[in-house]
């Protein structure tokens, strides 16, 4: 399987992006737009469905949400970039924003605290490096890299020189604690388990 397509015609920007047809899904990655892949596969959606059910619970009455895709997520380059020049759009599996002025009508405006990315032959090279760049360079504080092939999650957090470390590689017996939200731990095997072998 290829790559996704991408229009590299031109630099585009988040006015373009949302003049696209609404029964397409694009993201933007400093100005480049990839066409999402065909609809996800209902494994994919079964171990998105069951990190929400475990996670969503905890954080209802905090200062924290969490969202499910499609969800737009806009990384401006700079503090004063204003939302139609925004470069990068992007849509995760699952985003988790504890900063309340983030949240806009129209998704999340700057960095999350948290992003959950669930691999697919089509998504994984943009997943592991475009998107993995993207996060990092916006101080995204934990980056979660779902692998349902090899049930793992790789867990990458932002550290003080500002760049992702080597990821904890958690198998399906552990329990990982959420980023958002207060003494939740997210039941690894639990996840993989809604989706069967």
């Amino acid at each position: 399987m290829g790559l996704p397509a991408r229009k590299l015609d031109r630099r585009y920007t988040y006015a373009d992006y949302r003049t696209w047809p609404d029964d397409e899904r694009w993201e933007l990655i400093d100005g480049v737009a990839w066409n999402m892949s065909p609809a996800p596969s209902s494994r994919h959606q079964g171990i998105l469905g069951e990190l929400h059910i475990q996670v969503a619970p905890y954080v209802k009455g905090t200062r924290c949400r969490v969202f499910l895709a499609p969800f737009d997520v806009l990384l401006p380059e700079t503090g004063s970039q204003g939302e139609d020049d925004v470069p990068s759009v992007v849509q995760p599996d699952l985003t988790g924003i504890c900063d309340a002025s983030r949240i806009t009508e129209r998704g999340c405006f700057g960095a999350p605290d948290w992003v959950v990315e669930i691999l697919s032959p089509l998504t994984l090279k943009k997943d592991l490096d475009s998107k993995f760049a993207l996060y990092e360079r916006n101080g995204i504080r934990e980056y979660w890299v779902i692998d349902p092939g090899s049930r793992t999650v790789h867990v990458y957090r932002l550290e003080a020189s500002g760049k992702y470390g080597d990821p904890s590689i958690m198998e399906s017996d552990a329990r990982i604690p959420c980023p958002v939200g207060s003494g939740i731990m997210v039941n690894i095997a639990e996840m993989f388990a809604a989706v069967g072998d």
